[in-house]
């Protein structure tokens, strides 16, 4: 069966029914002939507003208040090594993630790859775990504007800050995508801004542009225990920092659901973004470690955080400067709840409609927004009020050990539904109705899923050493007991099976290559300029 795609002036290819048609009217005619069971929410995104998005799942957090705590606690050279070895985790796993999305461009994108081409059981386990994932993720965020704030006043309660954001995230993501989708992209766009910045000024800080005008050069790299502290403890600890820092980027592949033209933007996304993030991010650790001490006070404090970002803002002599980088990493932290939000909600949607959760979960509201799923998602994040009791910067630790565990068990479903997925594929003969294929199979989906099984066992080596923590035990492992329970519970309870490969579902919700018709940019010096332009957006 093929189906055929038209945009603006391009050739009209056959529907099924082997009749012309042409435009937008084509796409929905071929659109209509194509099994559809969850590709119902309003394909709104535009590709310039996904590029953005793609973006702003990453840089949050993890980022401005994550690399201070891997810093004191593993020292630069840690931080570095660690963060380059899971960027290049997540690169291998994007790209086995863009393959399949895509080919099947819909909001559940890997929880429901799992069930489709692994087992409906592990399908259930991954989207419960993952929607826990989002949701736990928005609450953390509200709880960093807590530390964040308390940079200016520890006089304004810190749940009332909370509070405000609650209800700003809540509005943008329930009234109608465009509006999340538009609000994503600026915030985003001013995040990438303010990280250019400051490695240019991080640059000059080091180079004696400083308040004491001196050279650092690397020497904060052989101070004390540097550059490597805490021995292997510390090393270890580092990673699942990196794991909630990097976590979000496969979360945007969850877009494509709302995203115009999705065979055609997803595959840019993946190419494109990634390096982008991984600039940004290596560049910034490499750039945070040789400005800042490991020893520096608040980089890890119970009751309050210091962003390194801000630091090294300080350190060129502005107070200013120092207030306005804050406020920049307070909107980011605002951006990257804003996405977790989004996130959480499809995929309780996804859930709804696989019918592993209530079906009330699926209602959408005339602007074919899951209204009763944002709402549901935003309830998790009561837990940002307990910050309160326990102190902020604890609170935040342990929920970023917790999301950070969760981000790796997504990233090794992920290769598993990789290599079910293009075996599938193979099977079926369908190989040549990929839109994107991903160079690194077969070894890029087994790499991400033997060194992320490694990490998440020993990366919680920190919670025995010095001596035995059972709360931070709890954060870094409850989830594997969890997951496997549900995946158990549910096989048993339902009886479901492995999926065979001839019987794979690679029909529903597909965007075949077949459906595909690029526009035309004339003139080869034309297409060139365009490409360039659509990579800076």
């Amino acid at each position: 069966m093929r189906f055929g795609k038209s945009h603006g002036d391009a050739a009209s290819p056959p529907t099924t029914d082997g009749e012309k048609v042409d435009g937008d009217h084509g796409l929905e005619s071929a659109r209509n002939h194509r099994p559809v069971a969850a590709d119902k929410l309003a394909r709104k995104l535009s590709a310039r507003q996904v590029q953005m998005i793609a973006i702003g799942g990453t840089i949050g957090t993890g980022l401005f208040l994550g690399t201070g705590k891997s810093l004191a606690t593993g020292g630069p050279a840690s931080m570095l090594i660690g963060y380059a070895i899971v960027g290049f985790i997540v690169f291998v796993t994007m790209l086995s993630l863009g393959e399949m999305a895509a080919f099947m461009p819909i909001a559940g994108s890997f929880c429901t790859f799992a069930g489709r081409f692994v087992d409906d059981a592990f399908g259930f386990a991954l989207t419960w775990n993952y929607w826990f994932n989002d949701a736990v993720s928005t609450a953390s965020d509200l709880v960093a504007l807590q530390l964040i704030l308390q940079y200016w006043t520890t006089k304004f309660p810190g749940w009332g800050l909370s509070l405000i954001f609650w209800v700003l995230l809540v509005g943008a993501n329930i009234v109608t995508v465009r509006v999340y989708g538009e609000l994503e992209y600026w915030l985003s766009l001013l995040k990438v801004v303010t990280i250019i910045i400051f490695i240019i000024l991080g640059i000059a800080v080091n180079c004696g542009g400083n308040t004491t005008g001196e050279y650092i050069g690397g020497r904060n790299w052989f101070i004390g225990d540097a550059p490597f502290v805490g021995g292997i403890g510390g090393f270890a600890s580092v990673f699942v920092t990196a794991a909630f820092a990097y976590g979000g980027t496969e979360s945007i592949a969850i877009t494509a659901g709302e995203t115009k033209d999705p065979a055609r933007t997803m595959p840019k996304v993946v190419r494109n973004v990634f390096w982008r993030i991984l600039l940004f991010y290596l560049l910034s650790v490499l750039i945070l470690g040789l400005n800042i001490p490991y020893t520096t006070p608040g980089l890890d404090g119970k009751d309050s955080r210091t962003s390194p970002f801000t630091l090294v803002f300080q350190m060129a002599g502005s107070t200013a400067a120092g207030s306005f980088i804050n406020a920049v990493i307070m909107t980011s932290v605002l951006s990257a709840g804003n996405h977790a939000l989004f996130a959480g909600t499809r995929l309780l949607y996804s859930l709804a409609v696989d019918r592993h959760a209530p079906k009330v979960f699926a209602k959408l509201n005339r602007n074919q927004i899951p209204w009763i799923a944002v709402l549901a998602t935003s309830a998790i994040s009561i837990l940002c009020f307990g910050a309160s009791f326990i102190g902020a910067g604890q609170l935040w630790t342990w929920l970023q050990n917790i999301v950070g565990v969760s981000n790796q068990l997504s990233w090794i479903a992920i290769g598993v539904a990789s290599l079910r997925f293009r075996a599938g594929i193979q099977a079926q003969n369908k190989e040549h109705l990929l839109p994107f294929k991903n160079w690194t199979y077969p070894w890029g989906p087994w790499f991400s899923v033997i060194l992320n099984s490694f990490l998440v066992l020993v990366q919680g080596w920190s919670s025995f050493s010095p001596s035995f923590s059972a709360v931070t035990f709890v954060s870094l492992y409850i989830e594997l007991p969890i997951m496997l329970v549900m995946y158990l519970g549910w096989k048993l309870l339902k009886r479901t099976k492995v999926v065979k490969l001839r019987e794979m579902d690679l029909e529903t919700d597909t965007y075949p290559a077949d459906m595909l018709n690029y526009k035309q940019v004339k003139g080869a010096w034309k297409e060139k300029a365009y490409n360039v332009w659509r990579w800076v957006l």
